[in-house]
């Protein structure tokens, strides 16, 4: 202990008393002096007990830092207090600025203990939901003592690395042009519908919260109390709570007890194509000049992707014409398909998840699935990686929803493709998953669908299966699965969802396993709904239409699909949604029956 007194720099946290931590509320009643903004005095004003206190104004920081040194060398014990966390934007680094400056030095001079606290970035998350749950920074927007250059370079950064964002000092009464510049930026990066949250007096009596968009955010009130966090490309809004999930490659599932990863294989390369150890010993790029035109993230709805979803959606809208379905309804094919994509961009796939698409006379949607290894991209058709590589770009590609015959003309490109730094997996759909580096994902989509493949996003979409038809002899049903397939396949869903097809009543293709099964029989259709084919308690899906007509039953699922889409939670299988909510467009759910409890040779 110093013979000279002490200086307790608190961090009090958001300012409510049930939030303060223990340490704190100690080390202010063992302090004989008080130093801290007028406002932040008041706040804490009930846990003094007869302390002297020295009071100043906003502006009057250093001021503050000085005198508390200088009493503390008189031998007094000191607390310097700030909201939030004392060395977040508050007063411990000022503290050792002044002390530095004397020449203090830790083995003699005045003892030094800096109280953490809860900052607004913690605080102001807390009331929002989970937003920070992935990569994020905090930026104030004061210039009063950063250029402003400097600030607009900070946000351009964080912006193009789709970090979350939290905004510390985002206006004041003099300061109303750097919020309006701050969104400006981050609309050059970001979705317009990007979840913003923002949060006034978190915690305290005159408390706040609001769930709003980057485009609209600016429509509220933003003052000097207000805390603003902007989500990243994968934040999502849920039942008016802001959630970014935990990872844009998901290795984990959430509707399972056991993983489709062991916690030993979660971090092999193999596991995570996304890592710099998987990217091998390839020389990284220089970086990027001073002054350079900022590029766009490929983690995006907007750009390359969008313009191939809106380009091919409408080629294969043209290719079989059909009136808006429910699963549409107030939105186009292209805006559809521009939703699906930004989600898939955003991550949210296992390895080995893929996705089959209709084939016809004319190729269908093309997609976008760039992986997390894209960090900022390229303007305009182009996507770059960390370190100015290209983004790791995959998607399905198949030769047609059910054709199964891939040409060697096919097969010779899809491997021209991939190249040495690229690969291909065969999945069970039928289906090719390539993964390859990509600076232009419109050139490479175009170049596959020239030559009548199918692309297809991979993740959480509705993905359309069907048999061969028996090599395309029992075509009777080809019409419906064509027909969902243009106008269901690659939309958004809350979890990967398989609508299957049988072209007869053997079934031999398993449609009644799926999530939603057809089976077509002379003179209509059979319907399907909540099959779950892994786990002990894997079962068929419920049987619970017969003999639907032709003319009905695309509309019938296009309805459920509505229906699951509106209702169904983040992450919730089908056949778990249709247990829950218990009717499914007129459908009701009955329990499978009881299975027999097996103990898996592969583990738990």
């Amino acid at each position: 202990m110093s013979p000279l007194g002490k200086l307790l720099v608190i961090g009090f946290g958001p300012g409510d008393m049930e939030h303060i931590t223990k340490r704190a509320l100690d080390a202010l009643a063992e302090s004989e002096v008080i130093i801290g903004y007028n406002t932040y005095v008041d706040l804490i004003r009930p846990l003094l007990n007869g302390q002297e206190i020295v009071r100043t104004g906003m502006t009057e920081e250093v001021s503050r830092a000085q005198e508390a040194v200088r009493q503390a060398e008189m031998g007094k014990k000191v607390a310097v207090i700030s909201s939030g966390d004392a060395g977040v934007y508050g007063m411990a680094g000022l503290v050792y600025e002044v002390l530095m400056q004397k020449g203090w030095r830790r083995e003699d001079g005045v003892e030094v203990e800096i109280v953490p606290g809860i900052s607004a970035i913690q605080s102001c998350a807390s009331l929002l939901g989970a937003p920070v749950m992935h990569d994020a920074c905090t930026i104030s927007l004061s210039d009063h003592l950063t250029p402003w250059e400097t600030i607009v370079k900070r946000v351009e950064a964080a912006a193009a690395a789709d970090f979350v964002i939290a905004l510390y000092n985002p206006r004041s009464g003099r300061r109303t042009r750097q919020i309006v510049e701050t969104q400006s930026i981050l609309l050059r990066h970001r979705d317009p519908h990007t979840p913003v949250g923002l949060v006034k007096s978190a915690y305290r009596e005159r408390q706040q919260v609001i769930v709003t968009t980057l485009e609209d955010m600016l429509n509220h009130d933003i003052g000097m109390l207000t805390t603003v966090i902007i989500g990243n490309s994968s934040t999502m809004v849920y039942d008016g709570l802001i959630v970014t999930p935990r990872g844009y490659q998901r290795k984990y599932t959430l509707d399972a007890s056991e993983q489709a990863l062991k916690p030993h294989q979660r971090l092999r390369t193999e596991a995570e194509p996304w890592s710099l150890s998987a990217q091998g010993d390839r020389p990284l790029a220089a970086a990027p000049q001073a002054g350079a035109a900022p590029s766009m993230p490929a983690p995006s709805a907007s750009g390359a992707a969008a313009t191939v979803a809106t380009q091919a959606c409408l080629q294969a809208g043209a290719a079989v014409p059909t009136a808006p379905s429910a699963a549409q309804a107030g939105s186009s094919p292209a805006s559809l398909a521009a939703e699906a994509l930004g989600r898939l961009a955003a991550g949210g796939r296992l390895p080995g998840e893929a996705n089959v698409r209709w084939s016809g006379q004319a190729p269908a949607v093309g997609a976008h699935g760039a992986t997390a290894v894209a960090g900022a991209g390229a303007a305009a058709g182009t996507a770059t990686g960390s370190f100015g590589k290209p983004a790791l770009f995959e998607v399905g590609v198949s030769p047609g929803v059910g054709n199964k015959k891939f040409t060697a003309r096919q097969m010779a490109l899809l491997a021209e493709i991939a190249g040495d730094d690229g690969e291909l997996e065969y999945t069970p759909d039928h289906q090719i998953v390539l993964r390859v580096p990509c600076a232009d994902p419109e050139e490479l989509v175009g170049r596959l669908r020239d030559e009548r493949l199918i692309v297809m996003p991979i993740g959480d979409v509705f993905k359309v299966k069907a048999c061969d038809f028996c090599n395309m002899e029992k075509d009777d049903a080809v019409p419906v699965a064509e027909h969902l397939q243009v106008v269901l396949g690659g939309l958004q869903a809350p979890k990967e969802t398989s609508i299957a097809l049988n072209g007869c009543g053997m079934a031999c293709y398993g449609a009644v396993l799926e999530d939603i099964g057809i089976v077509y029989r002379k003179g209509g259709y059979d319907l399907f709904l909540g099959g779950k084919k892994f786990g002990r308690n894997a079962h068929a899906a419920q049987p619970v239409a017969e003999g639907i007509p032709g003319e009905q039953i695309t509309d019938i699922v296009e309805n459920i699909i509505a229906e699951y889409k509106e209702k169904g939670h983040p992450n919730e299988r089908f056949h778990k949604f249709f247990k829950r909510v218990g009717v499914v467009a007129g459908y009701r759910h009955e329990d499978a029956p009881a299975g027999v409890e097996v103990n898996a040779v592969c583990g738990d």
